[in-house]
Protein backbone atom coordinates (compact mmCIF):
# COMPACT_ATOMS: atom_id res chain seq x y z
CA UNK A 1 0.00 0.00 0.00
CA UNK A 2 0.93 3.78 -0.95
CA UNK A 3 2.25 5.90 1.56
CA UNK A 4 1.39 9.73 0.45
CA UNK A 5 1.20 13.05 1.88
CA UNK A 6 -1.24 15.08 -0.26
CA UNK A 7 0.15 18.76 0.57
CA UNK A 8 -0.09 22.88 -0.43
CA UNK A 9 -3.70 22.95 -1.14
CA UNK A 10 -7.01 23.79 0.18
CA UNK A 11 -8.84 20.84 1.80
CA UNK A 12 -12.29 20.79 1.89
CA UNK A 13 -12.80 18.08 4.98
CA UNK A 14 -16.69 18.20 4.75
CA UNK A 15 -16.29 17.15 8.15
CA UNK A 16 -15.36 18.36 11.54
CA UNK A 17 -12.40 20.42 10.41
CA UNK A 18 -14.31 22.31 8.16
CA UNK A 19 -11.87 23.94 5.14
CA UNK A 20 -7.78 23.86 5.64
CA UNK A 21 -5.33 26.31 3.15
CA UNK A 22 -2.52 25.63 2.67
CA UNK A 23 -3.76 22.03 3.99
CA UNK A 24 -2.23 18.65 3.66
CA UNK A 25 -3.33 15.32 4.63
CA UNK A 26 -1.18 11.36 4.58
CA UNK A 27 -2.52 8.26 3.76
CA UNK A 28 -1.32 5.16 5.00
CA UNK A 29 -2.65 1.79 3.75
CA UNK A 30 -5.73 3.05 2.60
CA UNK A 31 -6.97 5.16 5.10
CA UNK A 32 -6.41 8.48 5.93
CA UNK A 33 -3.86 9.16 8.97
CA UNK A 34 -3.71 13.29 9.40
CA UNK A 35 -5.13 15.92 8.13
CA UNK A 36 -4.42 19.88 8.91
CA UNK A 37 -2.35 22.21 7.84
CA UNK A 38 1.08 21.74 5.90
CA UNK A 39 3.28 23.04 8.64
CA UNK A 40 2.33 20.75 11.39
CA UNK A 41 1.60 17.45 9.00
CA UNK A 42 4.72 17.53 6.94
CA UNK A 43 7.55 17.35 9.47
CA UNK A 44 5.45 13.79 10.52
CA UNK A 45 5.56 12.43 7.36
CA UNK A 46 9.15 13.15 5.71
CA UNK A 47 9.36 9.95 4.43
CA UNK A 48 6.01 10.19 2.41
CA UNK A 49 5.63 9.98 -1.27
CA UNK A 50 4.54 13.57 -2.01
CA UNK A 51 1.72 14.52 -4.48
CA UNK A 52 1.74 18.59 -4.82
CA UNK A 53 -1.50 19.84 -4.76
CA UNK A 54 -0.42 23.72 -4.93
CA UNK A 55 -3.46 25.98 -6.39
CA UNK A 56 -5.97 22.84 -5.93
CA UNK A 57 -8.55 21.92 -4.11
CA UNK A 58 -8.64 18.54 -2.23
CA UNK A 59 -11.91 16.74 -1.42
CA UNK A 60 -13.65 13.43 -0.82
CA UNK A 61 -14.38 11.58 -3.76
CA UNK A 62 -17.93 12.01 -5.43
CA UNK A 63 -20.25 9.69 -4.65
CA UNK A 64 -23.41 8.86 -7.35
CA UNK A 65 -26.17 7.20 -5.41
CA UNK A 66 -27.94 6.24 -8.33
CA UNK A 67 -26.68 4.67 -11.67
CA UNK A 68 -26.86 2.27 -14.35
CA UNK A 69 -22.91 1.85 -15.26
CA UNK A 70 -24.27 -0.80 -18.13
CA UNK A 71 -25.92 1.33 -20.05
CA UNK A 72 -22.91 3.72 -20.90
CA UNK A 73 -23.20 2.02 -24.30
CA UNK A 74 -26.80 3.40 -24.68
CA UNK A 75 -25.89 6.90 -24.84
CA UNK A 76 -27.78 9.00 -26.96
CA UNK A 77 -29.67 5.92 -28.36
CA UNK A 78 -33.20 7.12 -27.58
CA UNK A 79 -33.45 10.51 -26.46
CA UNK A 80 -36.72 13.16 -26.82
CA UNK A 81 -39.24 10.70 -25.67
CA UNK A 82 -41.58 10.66 -22.78
CA UNK A 83 -40.58 7.77 -20.26
CA UNK A 84 -42.75 5.41 -20.59
CA UNK A 85 -41.94 5.08 -24.42
CA UNK A 86 -38.41 5.76 -23.95
CA UNK A 87 -38.74 2.23 -21.83
CA UNK A 88 -40.84 -0.08 -23.59
CA UNK A 89 -40.60 1.22 -27.35
CA UNK A 90 -36.51 2.31 -26.97
CA UNK A 91 -34.66 0.73 -24.31
CA UNK A 92 -36.08 -2.34 -23.07
CA UNK A 93 -35.92 -3.56 -26.97
CA UNK A 94 -32.50 -2.82 -27.31
CA UNK A 95 -31.67 -4.10 -23.68
CA UNK A 96 -33.55 -7.55 -24.13
CA UNK A 97 -30.32 -7.77 -27.17
CA UNK A 98 -27.53 -7.08 -24.49
CA UNK A 99 -24.91 -9.93 -23.61
CA UNK A 100 -22.83 -10.30 -20.32
CA UNK A 101 -19.80 -8.68 -22.95
CA UNK A 102 -21.99 -6.00 -23.69
CA UNK A 103 -22.46 -5.37 -20.17
CA UNK A 104 -19.17 -5.44 -19.18
CA UNK A 105 -17.95 -3.15 -21.35
CA UNK A 106 -20.59 -0.61 -20.88
CA UNK A 107 -19.82 -0.89 -17.33
CA UNK A 108 -16.23 -0.43 -17.88
CA UNK A 109 -17.01 2.57 -20.05
CA UNK A 110 -18.72 4.63 -17.63
CA UNK A 111 -16.24 4.10 -14.57
CA UNK A 112 -13.62 5.55 -16.73
CA UNK A 113 -15.72 8.44 -17.30
CA UNK A 114 -16.81 8.39 -13.55
CA UNK A 115 -12.98 8.72 -12.24
CA UNK A 116 -11.97 10.76 -14.93
CA UNK A 117 -15.15 13.03 -13.04
CA UNK A 118 -13.90 12.87 -9.37
CA UNK A 119 -16.53 10.19 -8.84
CA UNK A 120 -14.71 7.51 -6.72
CA UNK A 121 -18.15 5.79 -5.65
CA UNK A 122 -21.05 4.55 -7.78
CA UNK A 123 -24.53 2.76 -6.81
CA UNK A 124 -25.62 1.18 -9.89
CA UNK A 125 -28.72 -0.53 -10.54
CA UNK A 126 -28.71 -3.36 -13.34
CA UNK A 127 -29.17 -6.88 -14.78
CA UNK A 128 -26.41 -9.81 -13.02
CA UNK A 129 -26.42 -12.34 -16.19
CA UNK A 130 -22.83 -13.41 -14.93
CA UNK A 131 -20.47 -14.48 -12.91
CA UNK A 132 -17.55 -12.55 -14.47
CA UNK A 133 -18.90 -10.08 -17.17
CA UNK A 134 -20.89 -7.84 -14.85
CA UNK A 135 -20.90 -4.22 -13.18
CA UNK A 136 -19.38 -5.43 -10.02
CA UNK A 137 -16.40 -6.88 -12.16
CA UNK A 138 -16.00 -3.51 -14.47
CA UNK A 139 -16.15 -1.68 -10.97
CA UNK A 140 -13.03 -3.87 -9.71
CA UNK A 141 -11.07 -3.88 -12.82
CA UNK A 142 -10.79 -0.34 -12.70
CA UNK A 143 -10.29 0.44 -9.46
CA UNK A 144 -13.03 1.91 -7.98
CA UNK A 145 -15.86 1.64 -4.84
CA UNK A 146 -19.10 1.02 -5.67
CA UNK A 147 -22.43 -1.10 -4.63
CA UNK A 148 -23.74 -3.21 -7.30
CA UNK A 149 -27.19 -4.43 -7.25
CA UNK A 150 -28.87 -7.18 -9.89
CA UNK A 151 -32.72 -5.47 -11.00
CA UNK A 152 -35.66 -7.52 -9.99
CA UNK A 153 -39.13 -7.71 -12.08
CA UNK A 154 -42.15 -9.79 -11.04
CA UNK A 155 -41.91 -11.53 -14.57
CA UNK A 156 -38.61 -13.29 -14.14
CA UNK A 157 -38.85 -14.07 -10.19
CA UNK A 158 -36.83 -17.40 -10.27
CA UNK A 159 -33.97 -15.74 -12.63
CA UNK A 160 -33.82 -13.01 -9.75
CA UNK A 161 -33.60 -15.50 -6.84
CA UNK A 162 -30.36 -17.52 -8.45
CA UNK A 163 -29.00 -14.13 -10.25
CA UNK A 164 -29.21 -12.51 -6.42
CA UNK A 165 -27.49 -15.67 -4.62
CA UNK A 166 -24.98 -15.55 -7.01
CA UNK A 167 -24.23 -12.21 -6.88
CA UNK A 168 -23.94 -11.74 -3.30
CA UNK A 169 -21.74 -14.62 -2.65
CA UNK A 170 -18.95 -13.78 -5.23
CA UNK A 171 -19.27 -9.94 -4.87
CA UNK A 172 -20.17 -8.99 -1.20
CA UNK A 173 -16.74 -7.76 0.08
CA UNK A 174 -14.70 -8.26 -3.13
CA UNK A 175 -11.63 -6.27 -4.07
CA UNK A 176 -10.52 -5.63 -0.99
CA UNK A 177 -14.16 -4.19 0.41
CA UNK A 178 -14.55 -1.90 -2.36
CA UNK A 179 -17.57 -3.63 -4.04
CA UNK A 180 -20.88 -4.45 -2.06
CA UNK A 181 -24.32 -5.12 -3.46
CA UNK A 182 -27.94 -4.37 -3.17
CA UNK A 183 -31.00 -5.92 -3.57
CA UNK A 184 -33.09 -3.88 -6.01
CA UNK A 185 -36.81 -4.24 -6.78
CA UNK A 186 -36.83 -2.07 -10.14
CA UNK A 187 -39.99 0.02 -8.62
CA UNK A 188 -43.29 -0.55 -6.97
CA UNK A 189 -45.35 -0.58 -10.43
CA UNK A 190 -43.00 -3.50 -11.74
CA UNK A 191 -42.50 -5.64 -8.72
CA UNK A 192 -45.99 -6.70 -7.20
CA UNK A 193 -46.65 -6.17 -3.04
CA UNK A 194 -45.95 -10.20 -2.16
CA UNK A 195 -42.80 -9.88 -4.70
CA UNK A 196 -41.32 -6.74 -3.07
CA UNK A 197 -42.03 -8.68 0.49
CA UNK A 198 -40.08 -11.11 -0.46
CA UNK A 199 -37.58 -8.93 -1.56
CA UNK A 200 -37.10 -7.25 1.71
CA UNK A 201 -37.21 -10.50 3.01
CA UNK A 202 -34.14 -11.85 1.31
CA UNK A 203 -32.19 -8.57 2.02
CA UNK A 204 -32.61 -9.21 5.93
CA UNK A 205 -31.31 -12.35 5.44
CA UNK A 206 -28.32 -11.16 3.42
CA UNK A 207 -27.53 -8.83 5.99
CA UNK A 208 -27.36 -11.73 8.68
CA UNK A 209 -25.27 -13.83 6.88
CA UNK A 210 -22.96 -10.93 4.98
CA UNK A 211 -23.50 -7.80 6.81
CA UNK A 212 -20.26 -7.71 8.48
CA UNK A 213 -18.07 -6.95 5.19
CA UNK A 214 -20.91 -3.77 4.93
CA UNK A 215 -24.52 -3.57 4.63
CA UNK A 216 -27.11 -4.83 1.55
CA UNK A 217 -29.03 -1.75 0.53
CA UNK A 218 -32.08 -2.30 -0.85
CA UNK A 219 -32.39 0.11 -4.11
CA UNK A 220 -35.54 1.28 -5.90
CA UNK A 221 -36.58 3.65 -7.92
CA UNK A 222 -39.45 5.52 -6.23
CA UNK A 223 -42.13 7.85 -7.10
CA UNK A 224 -40.68 8.55 -10.45
CA UNK A 225 -43.77 10.53 -12.17
CA UNK A 226 -46.58 11.35 -10.79
CA UNK A 227 -48.64 8.46 -12.61
CA UNK A 228 -47.02 5.82 -10.35
CA UNK A 229 -50.32 5.18 -8.48
CA UNK A 230 -52.18 4.34 -11.56
CA UNK A 231 -49.43 2.58 -12.66
CA UNK A 232 -49.56 0.14 -9.53
CA UNK A 233 -53.21 0.07 -9.36
CA UNK A 234 -53.58 -0.93 -13.12
CA UNK A 235 -50.58 -3.77 -12.22
CA UNK A 236 -51.24 -5.12 -9.30
CA UNK A 237 -55.14 -3.87 -8.31
CA UNK A 238 -53.97 -2.25 -5.17
CA UNK A 239 -54.02 1.30 -3.77
CA UNK A 240 -51.26 3.72 -4.04
CA UNK A 241 -53.57 6.37 -3.48
CA UNK A 242 -52.00 8.23 -0.31
CA UNK A 243 -48.35 7.98 -1.67
CA UNK A 244 -46.15 5.75 -3.23
CA UNK A 245 -43.86 5.44 -0.12
CA UNK A 246 -46.64 4.86 1.77
CA UNK A 247 -47.82 2.34 -0.16
CA UNK A 248 -44.40 0.82 0.50
CA UNK A 249 -44.84 1.62 4.39
CA UNK A 250 -48.04 -0.79 4.29
CA UNK A 251 -45.96 -3.52 2.86
CA UNK A 252 -43.21 -3.15 5.90
CA UNK A 253 -40.00 -2.86 3.18
CA UNK A 254 -39.19 0.75 4.60
CA UNK A 255 -35.84 1.26 6.57
CA UNK A 256 -32.54 3.12 6.92
CA UNK A 257 -31.09 0.30 4.13
CA UNK A 258 -34.00 1.56 2.02
CA UNK A 259 -31.86 4.04 -1.30
CA UNK A 260 -35.02 5.55 -2.88
CA UNK A 261 -33.88 6.77 -5.90
CA UNK A 262 -35.90 9.95 -8.02
CA UNK A 263 -38.97 10.72 -5.07
CA UNK A 264 -40.83 13.11 -7.12
CA UNK A 265 -44.47 12.59 -7.37
CA UNK A 266 -44.20 12.65 -2.82
CA UNK A 267 -47.18 13.55 -0.99
CA UNK A 268 -46.80 14.92 2.45
CA UNK A 269 -47.21 11.42 4.23
CA UNK A 270 -44.75 9.97 1.92
CA UNK A 271 -42.46 12.95 3.41
CA UNK A 272 -43.06 12.41 6.99
CA UNK A 273 -42.95 8.31 6.58
CA UNK A 274 -39.51 8.38 4.93
CA UNK A 275 -38.16 10.71 7.86
CA UNK A 276 -39.63 8.39 10.41
CA UNK A 277 -38.43 5.09 8.73
CA UNK A 278 -34.86 6.54 7.92
CA UNK A 279 -35.22 5.89 4.21
CA UNK A 280 -32.72 7.71 2.30
CA UNK A 281 -33.69 9.48 -0.87
CA UNK A 282 -31.78 10.15 -4.37
CA UNK A 283 -32.21 13.17 -6.24
CA UNK A 284 -31.67 12.96 -9.72
CA UNK A 285 -32.43 16.42 -11.17
CA UNK A 286 -30.64 16.26 -14.79
CA UNK A 287 -31.90 12.92 -15.87
CA UNK A 288 -35.78 14.07 -14.32
CA UNK A 289 -35.99 17.15 -16.28
CA UNK A 290 -34.69 15.09 -19.29
CA UNK A 291 -37.68 13.25 -18.93
CA UNK A 292 -40.50 15.85 -17.72
CA UNK A 293 -40.56 13.30 -15.26
CA UNK A 294 -40.90 16.83 -12.76
CA UNK A 295 -39.07 17.65 -10.08
CA UNK A 296 -38.22 16.31 -6.20
CA UNK A 297 -39.18 18.35 -3.27
CA UNK A 298 -36.32 18.09 -2.16
CA UNK A 299 -36.26 21.30 0.12
CA UNK A 300 -39.14 20.10 2.06
CA UNK A 301 -37.47 16.66 2.29
CA UNK A 302 -34.41 18.65 3.92
CA UNK A 303 -36.47 20.14 6.20
CA UNK A 304 -38.39 17.44 7.24
CA UNK A 305 -35.08 15.55 8.04
CA UNK A 306 -34.74 12.82 5.27
CA UNK A 307 -30.79 12.17 3.96
CA UNK A 308 -30.63 13.47 0.29
CA UNK A 309 -27.90 12.27 -2.08
CA UNK A 310 -27.62 13.05 -5.53
CA UNK A 311 -26.69 10.92 -8.84
CA UNK A 312 -27.16 11.14 -12.41
CA UNK A 313 -29.21 8.32 -13.14
CA UNK A 314 -27.86 6.02 -16.20
CA UNK A 315 -25.69 7.18 -19.29
CA UNK A 316 -28.71 7.17 -21.46
CA UNK A 317 -31.17 9.53 -19.47
CA UNK A 318 -28.54 11.81 -18.38
CA UNK A 319 -26.74 11.86 -21.01
CA UNK A 320 -23.45 11.95 -18.66
CA UNK A 321 -21.73 10.20 -15.86
CA UNK A 322 -20.80 14.22 -14.73
CA UNK A 323 -21.73 14.77 -10.77
CA UNK A 324 -20.17 18.30 -10.88
CA UNK A 325 -23.31 19.05 -13.68
CA UNK A 326 -25.77 17.29 -11.25
CA UNK A 327 -24.63 19.54 -8.12
CA UNK A 328 -25.22 22.90 -10.44
CA UNK A 329 -28.43 21.69 -11.92
CA UNK A 330 -29.64 20.47 -8.19
CA UNK A 331 -29.09 23.82 -6.92
CA UNK A 332 -30.71 25.96 -9.43
CA UNK A 333 -33.56 23.67 -9.97
CA UNK A 334 -35.12 24.07 -6.83
CA UNK A 335 -34.16 28.21 -7.04
CA UNK A 336 -36.58 28.46 -10.30
CA UNK A 337 -38.95 26.13 -8.63
CA UNK A 338 -39.18 27.87 -5.18
CA UNK A 339 -38.61 31.34 -6.47
CA UNK A 340 -36.00 31.46 -4.05
CA UNK A 341 -32.57 32.07 -4.71
CA UNK A 342 -31.60 30.34 -1.10
CA UNK A 343 -32.95 27.23 -1.67
CA UNK A 344 -30.28 25.04 -1.71
CA UNK A 345 -27.13 26.75 -1.29
CA UNK A 346 -23.43 25.56 -2.39
CA UNK A 347 -22.38 23.56 0.95
CA UNK A 348 -25.81 21.54 1.04
CA UNK A 349 -25.03 20.65 -2.15
CA UNK A 350 -21.78 19.76 -2.26
CA UNK A 351 -23.37 17.80 1.21
CA UNK A 352 -25.31 15.45 -0.64
CA UNK A 353 -22.39 14.61 -3.45
CA UNK A 354 -20.03 13.41 -0.57
CA UNK A 355 -21.18 12.70 2.90
CA UNK A 356 -24.85 12.21 2.26
CA UNK A 357 -24.24 10.06 -0.62
CA UNK A 358 -21.75 7.63 1.87
CA UNK A 359 -24.32 7.64 4.27
CA UNK A 360 -27.06 7.25 1.95
CA UNK A 361 -25.08 3.79 0.77
CA UNK A 362 -24.37 3.13 4.67
CA UNK A 363 -20.96 3.42 3.99
CA UNK A 364 -19.63 5.80 6.94
CA UNK A 365 -16.33 4.70 6.01
CA UNK A 366 -15.91 6.95 3.01
CA UNK A 367 -17.19 11.13 2.14
CA UNK A 368 -14.98 12.88 4.75
CA UNK A 369 -11.75 13.86 4.74
CA UNK A 370 -10.69 12.77 8.54
CA UNK A 371 -8.82 10.05 10.20
CA UNK A 372 -9.28 6.69 9.58
CA UNK A 373 -11.84 7.67 6.70
CA UNK A 374 -11.00 5.87 3.45
CA UNK A 375 -8.23 7.58 1.05
CA UNK A 376 -10.94 8.33 -1.20
CA UNK A 377 -9.63 11.56 -2.83
CA UNK A 378 -10.00 14.22 -5.50
CA UNK A 379 -7.83 16.86 -6.33
CA UNK A 380 -9.13 19.89 -8.29
CA UNK A 381 -6.91 22.02 -9.93
CA UNK A 382 -8.09 26.12 -9.85
CA UNK A 383 -5.98 27.52 -11.85
CA UNK A 384 -8.13 28.02 -14.92
CA UNK A 385 -9.71 31.59 -16.19
CA UNK A 386 -13.55 30.58 -15.34
CA UNK A 387 -12.18 29.84 -11.49
CA UNK A 388 -10.21 32.96 -11.04
CA UNK A 389 -10.33 35.01 -8.72
CA UNK A 390 -11.54 32.42 -5.85
CA UNK A 391 -13.35 33.91 -3.31
CA UNK A 392 -15.54 30.69 -2.32
CA UNK A 393 -14.31 26.94 -2.67
CA UNK A 394 -17.47 25.82 -1.95
CA UNK A 395 -19.39 27.82 -4.16
CA UNK A 396 -16.80 27.04 -7.20
CA UNK A 397 -16.82 23.77 -6.73
CA UNK A 398 -21.14 23.72 -7.16
CA UNK A 399 -21.79 26.79 -10.13
CA UNK A 400 -18.00 27.21 -11.87
CA UNK A 401 -15.68 23.72 -11.73
CA UNK A 402 -16.28 21.37 -14.35
CA UNK A 403 -15.48 17.84 -14.33
CA UNK A 404 -12.40 18.06 -16.82
CA UNK A 405 -10.90 20.25 -13.55
CA UNK A 406 -10.53 16.99 -11.82
CA UNK A 407 -6.47 16.91 -11.88
CA UNK A 408 -5.81 13.23 -9.43
CA UNK A 409 -8.59 10.82 -8.06
CA UNK A 410 -7.57 8.04 -5.74
CA UNK A 411 -9.10 5.36 -4.18
CA UNK A 412 -8.27 3.39 -1.02
CA UNK A 413 -5.41 5.37 -1.36
CA UNK A 414 -3.79 4.42 -4.45
CA UNK A 415 -4.20 6.45 -7.29
CA UNK A 416 -5.94 5.78 -10.28
CA UNK A 417 -5.90 9.43 -12.25
CA UNK A 418 -3.06 10.94 -12.59
CA UNK A 419 -2.89 14.43 -14.25
CA UNK A 420 -6.15 13.66 -15.69
CA UNK A 421 -4.97 10.28 -17.45
CA UNK A 422 -6.65 7.14 -16.16
CA UNK A 423 -4.06 4.75 -14.81
CA UNK A 424 -5.38 1.30 -14.32
CA UNK A 425 -7.02 0.59 -17.51
CA UNK A 426 -6.13 1.86 -21.37
CA UNK A 427 -8.96 3.95 -21.60
CA UNK A 428 -8.31 4.49 -25.88
CA UNK A 429 -8.83 -0.10 -25.45
CA UNK A 430 -12.16 0.80 -23.47
CA UNK A 431 -13.49 3.20 -26.15
CA UNK A 432 -12.72 0.97 -28.69
CA UNK A 433 -14.59 -1.70 -27.39
CA UNK A 434 -17.61 0.18 -26.60
CA UNK A 435 -17.34 1.56 -30.25
CA UNK A 436 -17.16 -2.40 -31.33
CA UNK A 437 -19.71 -3.71 -28.48
CA UNK A 438 -22.10 -1.14 -29.97
CA UNK A 439 -22.01 -2.03 -33.37
CA UNK A 440 -22.81 -5.50 -32.57
CA UNK A 441 -25.29 -4.55 -30.12
CA UNK A 442 -27.29 -2.61 -33.49
CA UNK A 443 -26.80 -5.54 -35.76
CA UNK A 444 -28.18 -7.95 -33.26
CA UNK A 445 -31.35 -5.44 -32.91
CA UNK A 446 -31.87 -5.56 -37.12
CA UNK A 447 -31.75 -9.23 -37.44
CA UNK A 448 -34.29 -9.48 -34.45
CA UNK A 449 -36.47 -7.29 -36.77
CA UNK A 450 -35.85 -9.28 -39.86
Amino acid sequence: MMELLVEGGTVLTMGQEGTIRDGALAIEDGRIVAVGRAREIKPKFRRYERLDARGCIIMPGLVNAHQHISMGLLRGYADDYPLKEWLEQHIWPLEAKMEPYHMYVGSLLTCAESLLSGVTTVNTMYHYAHPELNEAKAIADIGMRGVVGHVCFSWRKEEDRRALDDLVRRWHGAADGRVRVSVDPHAPYTVDPDYMVELRRLTNEYNERYGHKGTITFHVHVAETPDEPDKIREAFGVSADEGVVAYLDQLGVLGPDVVAAHCVALTGKDIAIMAERGVKAVHNPVSNMKLASGVSPVVKLLRAGVLVALGTDGPCSNNTADMFETMKFASLLQKVVLNDPTALPARTVLEMATIGGALALSWPEIGTIEPEKKADIIVIDVRKPHLTPLYSEESHLVYAVRSSDVRTVLVDGEIVVENRELKTMDLADIMEKATKAKEDLLSRLEEGKT
